[in-house]
């Protein structure tokens, strides 16, 4: 289940990336590469804190 959200999650990263890209007129590739990298890191640093303080949901 954990894999399964974190790979819908980068999915819709990608594609909320591209639309807004496609919206604004921006590079698409370039857009969908910086939201996705950016919404992992932010995924990655809330798993720490949550780790670090034993917090299981």
């Amino acid at each position: 289940m954990e894999y399964s959200l974190f790979g819908s999650a980068l999915i819709f990263l990608i594609i909320l990336g591209a639309l807004a890209a496609k919206t604004g007129g921006s590079s698409i590739g370039k857009a969908a590469l910086r939201i996705t990298f950016w919404g992992t890191v932010a995924m990655g640093l809330t798993a720490l804190v949550g780790y670090l303080f034993n917090v299981n949901v």
